[in-house]
C-alpha cells in the first residue's frame, strides 16, 4: 500500500506540471497574437509620386503628362473620337514638356523632352500631333547622328524648345581634344519644321546655325 505522503507529493507534482503546461500554452498564444498584430499589411492602393507631372492645354484640348519609374503616360482629353491614353517605356528623365500649334492647323502638338542618364545627357523628343481634333498620332523625329552637317562635334547635352512655331534643338559642339565636361566648340542650333509625311507628321531640319 502506497504511503500517504508519497500520494500527496505525486498529486502535487501532477498539478504543478499541468499548470506549467497551461501557462506555456497561454504565453505561446499571446506571442503569436502579438506577432500577428505587428505584421504590416502592405497597401494595395499606395500612391507613387511621379517624377514629372504636367497638364498642358490649348483651346479645348488638354494633355496630362505623367512619368513614374520608367513609364511615360500621356492622357489626352477633348478629342472628339479617340482619347486613349498613350503609354511608353523610356530610359532617362523628362527635362520638360510643351504644347503648341506647330503646323498652324488650329490643333495642338504636345512635345515631351527626354534626357538620357549619364554624362552625355543625350536628348530625344516624344511628340504627338492632333488630327483635326479627332485623334492624335506620333510625330517622327530625325536623329542628329544621321545628318553629317548636324552631328559634327556632337556629344549630347541637348536642349529643346518651341520658338515662334518651330522646334529648336541646341547643343554645344566639341573639338577632338575636348572632354565631355569641357566643350570648346561653338553652340549649334537646329530648327525643325513640322510637315505632313507619307504615314504621319514629321519634323524636318529647316535650318542649322552656329554662334
Amino acid at each position: 500500500m502506497a504511503h500517504p505522503k508519497i500520494c500527496v507529493l505525486a498529486i502535487a507534482l501532477i498539478f504543478t506540471m499541468a499548470a506549467c503546461k497551461n501557462s506555456s500554452s497561454k504565453t505561446h498564444t499571446n506571442n503569436v497574437e502579438k506577432a500577428k498584430d505587428s505584421v504590416a499589411i502592405p497597401s494595395e492602393n499606395k500612391l507613387v509620386k511621379p517624377k514629372f507631372y504636367r497638364k498642358l492645354s490649348l483651346n479645348t484640348i488638354s494633355f496630362e503628362i505623367n512619368h513614374t519609374d520608367k513609364q511615360l503616360t500621356i492622357q489626352p482629353s477633348g478629342l472628339s473620337i479617340d482619347n486613349s491614353k498613350i503609354v511608353k517605356q523610356i530610359e532617362g528623365t523628362i527635362a520638360n514638356a510643351e504644347i503648341g500649334d506647330l503646323n498652324k492647323d488650329g490643333f495642338p502638338e504636345v512635345l515631351v523632352y527626354v534626357r538620357s542618364d549619364g554624362s552625355g545627357s543625350y536628348g530625344t523628343v516624344i511628340g504627338y500631333s492632333v488630327n483635326n481634333g479627332k485623334s492624335m498620332s506620333e510625330i517622327n523625329m530625325p536623329n542628329v547622328w544621321d545628318n553629317p552637317k548636324a552631328n559634327k562635334g556632337y556629344m549630347g547635352h541637348d536642349e529643346f524648345a518651341i520658338v515662334e512655331g518651330y522646334l529648336r534643338q541646341r547643343f554645344p559642339t566639341y573639338n577632338p581634344q575636348d572632354t565631355n565636361s569641357n566643350p570648346t566648340g561653338k553652340t549649334r542650333q537646329i530648327q525643325y519644321k513640322l510637315k505632313d509625311g507619307e504615314n504621319s507628321r514629321v519634323f524636318v531640319m529647316d535650318k542649322i546655325t552656329e554662334y
